[in-house]
């Protein structure tokens, strides 16, 4: 259930909190006026959402561009838009039928009692976005609480400014304050937003931070989902179909240049067939990105400070007696081909 609106501002707080303090007792309120949307006004908000999608798809995509340096449209759209438009579509079709009560077994000892589970929306959810994919990462979650009946702020990501400006625009144009709302702002903002008291709040980025947003969060008792980065092997077995593996792993690492949290990270393979690995991985790599320097459907990296973090990681590796195999003759030329 949702907590009453009985927060007040503390001393000493700072114009971005107490904006954001505002927004969530506007949000309390209107959930308190109408805790159990029905069915119309949750398609209505879904239906909205799907609008602005389609409708502002090229914008969202050139905004992207313009934060990564260069992401392709193609790319944008394959990752970002049309997966957030079959999440929506999935909704649509299925929610009036997630919002039914459901009969439960009581158990022996309540006999003759019946039991029956209701749906309820919790309230106001929080929605922290990481930059990887910093519109199907909002659109995702922001869709089930929708769906679900409730209100949504957005903490767009920092490292994104041209899209997270624009997607709070834009859902000002398509949504009332009181239904969605963006907050755009550096790491004292996201620290600031992770502190409210929200009913259930949802963050996805590193473990690093994620321990920090549970830790704020924790102060509220407010419910997290937190949805970290982790360790993605790919394994491939002595009688695999050896070069169609190796390619689909390929694509997989070198789909939005490897900043994805499920990339293969590193493979297992028999001994003997490493090289031919690395011969087969070149050639993929030639026949999917030819003219890597040039290519312009090949991603960037998204800033100066996550190139160097990888170029980190690939020295400590050598210092630590790997062997590097640049895939391509391109790599390593600059930011955006690595």
């Amino acid at each position: 259930m949702a907590r009453p609106a009985d927060r007040i501002r503390p001393r000493g707080m700072s114009n971005h909190e107490a904006a954001m303090n505002e927004q969530l007792q506007r949000m309390r309120a209107a959930h308190a006026a109408d805790p159990m949307p029905p069915w119309s006004a949750r398609a209505s908000r879904l239906q909205a959402l799907q609008s602005m999608l389609t409708e502002q798809r090229q914008a969202f995509a050139d905004a992207i561009q313009a934060d990564f340096g260069q992401r392709p449209a193609e790319e944008t759209d394959l990752l970002e838009i049309f997966p957030s438009l079959s999440g929506i579509r999935h909704a649509l079709r299925h929610g009036r039928r997630w919002m039914r009560p459901r009969r439960a077994w009581a158990g022996l000892a309540f006999l003759p009692a019946r039991t029956e589970l209701r749906p309820q929306p919790l309230g106001v959810i929080g929605i922290i976005v990481p930059w990887n994919y910093p519109l199907y990462l909002a659109i995702g979650p922001l869709v089930d609480a929708l769906a679900a009946g409730n209100r949504v702020m957005l903490k767009m990501s920092e490292f994104t400014p041209h899209f997270s400006a624009l997607f709070a625009e834009q859902v000002g144009h398509y949504f009332k304050p009181d239904e969605v709302a963006v907050v755009n702002g550096d790491a004292a903002v996201a620290q600031a937003f992770s502190a409210l008291p929200f009913d259930h709040l949802l963050f996805t980025g590193s473990t690093a931070v994620g321990r920090h947003v549970m830790r704020a969060a924790a102060a509220n008792l407010t419910p997290v989902t937190l949805e970290l980065g982790g360790k993605s092997p790919a394994i491939i077995g002595p009688d695999a179909r050896f070069a169609h593996a190796v390619e689909r792993i390929v694509f997989g690492k070198l789909v939005n240049a490897g900043q994805t949290c499920i990339a293969p990270d590193f493979v297992l393979l028999p001994r003997a067939r490493v090289d031919e690995f690395i011969d087969i991985a070149g050639g993929a790599m030639a026949r999917m990105y030819p003219q890597l320097e040039r290519n312009a459907q090949y991603a960037s990296i998204i800033s100066d400070r996550q190139y160097q973090r990888l170029v980190a990681l690939r020295d400590d590796a050598v210092a630590a007696g790997a062997r590097v195999h640049p895939l391509s003759p391109a790599a390593g030329c600059c930011r955006r081909c690595c």
